[in-house]
């Protein structure tokens, strides 16, 4: 895991070309604490950097950007790929050489073999640039599920791109602000992909590439790699045994990792799973390292869980409780850290703060089984969106005449398409207040949301697996994964997802939503595949989001009250006197925060 930035502009100089790679690198450097490499060939324009986070092969072998064959190929890769052991292997058939036992490597002779289908071949997490000489092409490409973030612009024949879109404020290049980002942001609580905080900065979408002619300064984006159609398995048995291997193999290769790593437990059914199949794998090695985070408040408290789960796989187990003063204290530097806006985050800031404290560099988490196995209210209640979205538009529309946030939210199923069903089950704000806040008209609101490029649900899916299309590309991919990403990078800390193994997704969506769904408690087809190990007092009880005491502790921070109460717009300064009142959810106050 780390962070690349790059540049390809044939008028800059070889100076300003590492100049402005340098200062990218410079501001992610968090992301990257272990080492720092920079590639300049002026006379191709070019300019590739590198912060390191080492983790497999921590000697200088691994040192990037990294060169291949007598340097033709080279490579500033972030990531992880979980099978370089068996690519190697088969490349090593092939004759190839390696200098190094890392995996970016492994992404350079792959690519030196079966070019550009050799992305396809790759399984993990990963943003990289690739520079092929010969061809005169570089490429930007991306893992299949989205893990890694990967942003870019392509103007007047130039590129640019970074792991982060705040690297980009330190070129020389300006950017435009993007006029509708405000308006996503208080109706998502976050910037969907494609889009950014500035027109023209985007992210590449997950599994493609983005092909640069060095010759013609032109660029093509293909996809690589996407999830075939929905399978025909009949038998619930076999579905069970799929879910089983495939997650008991992701996770052995997710524990691959020459430096410390660990898994967050929270005590739910998800984190329970991975840190049980984790303490297997490792049972005959030093054992499994666990992380749990806990409060004064009991309700949010879920201590009794964790220390079951490892006391069962006998982990060296280490909680932290954060007090409402450690919250105030470190609060301002995690909305420091924040890149792009989100109302989302800041609890993974916190557990990767003390996940470094506790000498981790990778953990292990459960983000992706909910979206996978049905594991959210939204799969129960697709079924009546689906029927409410058939009203006609005028009905749908006079839900912003009732105080019901979810009748308000209504209106939004007036948009039919994808956006306005993911906005009804998950908007922040709806199109009315948006459009008091910002000062603009409804109809302004609804000519962004409406038109807005988020994909689109796969026509024929049943209720739930609409549900799932939504969770798994909408809120898991924008709000988690990037807000996940966003803040263990800032304490150097690589966090890894075995649920959002390639060959695990592909298996459950070959799975018949019938059978993933069968029964009517969440994740029943999880639970079933691993109830001979998972304790019934994990798995038999209300399901506890991972989240912090925000209402209560952030009512009573006067530093972000203060910030809130100055803000130069007079209805946020109203919505913050709701706030103290009660009357107004902390996300929203986390939105308001952050429109500037």
């Amino acid at each position: 895991m780390c962070r690349i930035a790059g540049i390809i502009d044939h008028t800059k100089t070889e100076a300003d070309l590492k100049a402005n790679v340098k200062a990218m690198c410079g501001v992610m450097a968090h992301g990257g604490p272990d080492d720092e490499g920079f590639y300049v060939a002026a006379e191709k324009g070019i300019a590739f950097g590198h912060r390191r986070l080492a983790l497999i092969d921590l000697s200088t072998a691994g040192h990037q950007p990294m060169f291949y064959k007598e340097d033709r190929y080279v490579l500033s890769f972030n990531g992880e790929i979980y099978n370089y052991r068996e690519l190697k292997g088969s490349l090593l058939d092939l004759n190839h050489d390696f200098k190094s036992n890392s995996d970016t490597e492994v992404i350079l002779a792959a690519y030196a073999e079966w070019g550009v289908e050799s992305f396809g071949m790759l399984k993990g997490m990963f943003a990289f640039s690739l520079y092929d000489t010969v061809q005169n092409l570089s490429y930007l490409v991306r893992d299949a599920a989205g893990i890694k973030p990967l942003y870019f612009s392509t103007v007047k024949q130039k590129l640019v791109f970074a792991s982060e879109v705040r690297a980009f404020s330190q070129t020389s290049y300006s950017y435009t602000n993007n006029k509708d980002w405000k308006i996503y942001f208080l109706a998502f609580g976050h910037i969907p992909e494609p889009y950014s905080t500035y027109q023209e900065i985007q992210m590449l979408a997950k599994g493609s590439y983005l092909t640069w002619s060095h010759a013609s300064h032109t660029f093509e984006i293909h996809q690589y790699k996407c999830l075939s159609e929905h399978g025909q398995m009949k038998d619930y048995a076999e579905a069970m045994q799929v879910v089983r291997q495939q997650l008991k193999n992701s996770v052995r290769r997710h524990l691959y990792s020459d430096a410390p790593i660990g898994a967050f437990l929270s005590g739910g059914i998800d984190s329970s799973i991975i840190s049980i199949l984790a303490g297997q794998v490792l049972k005959n090695q030093s054992g499994l390292h666990t992380l749990s985070i806990n409060f004064d408040e009991a309700g949010y408290s879920e201590q009794v869980y964790q220390d079951l789960i490892s006391r069962q796989i006998k982990s060296t187990h280490q909680e932290y409780k954060i007090s409402k003063a450690v919250f105030d204290a470190s609060f301002p530097a995690a909305l420091a850290a924040i890149d792009q806006p989100s109302t989302d985050g800041i609890n993974s800031w916190f557990i990767s703060y003390f996940a470094k404290q506790n000498g981790m560099k990778a953990v292990l988490s459960g983000i992706g089984a909910d979206e996978l196995f049905g594991g959210y209210p939204s799969f129960k209640r697709m079924k009546w969106v689906e029927i409410a979205s058939r009203l006609p538009r005028f009905i749908l529309k006079q839900g912003l005449r009732f105080n019901q946030p979810a009748l308000k939210r209504a209106y939004y199923l007036s948009y039919r398409n994808t956006c306005g069903k993911y906005l009804f089950l998950r908007g922040i704000f709806n199109p009315e207040e948006i459009a008091a806040i910002l000062s603009c008209s409804v109809d302004e609101v609804d000519q962004v949301l409406k038109s807005a490029k988020i994909g689109t649900i796969q026509p024929g899916l049943t209720a739930e697996q609409s549900a799932g299309w939504m969770e798994y590309n909408l809120y898991m991919q924008n709000q988690l994964l990037k807000d996940t990403d966003a803040m263990s990078m800032q304490h150097g800390v690589e966090v890894r997802v075995p649920f959002l193994d390639y060959d695990l997704v592909e298996a459950v969506h070959h799975i018949p939503g019938d059978l993933v769904y069968k029964h009517t408690k969440p994740k029943t087809l999880l639970i079933e595949a691993f109830k001979n190990v998972l304790p019934e007092k994990i798995w038999n009880r209300p399901k506890m989001g991972f989240t912090f005491p925000f209402q209560k502790w952030l009512t009573t921070n006067q530093a972000f009250l203060d910030a809130l109460s100055r803000h130069e717009n007079k209805k946020i300064r109203a919505l913050t006197d709701d706030f103290r009142k009660g009357k107004l959810h902390w996300s929203k106050v986390m939105a308001l925060y952050q429109v500037k």
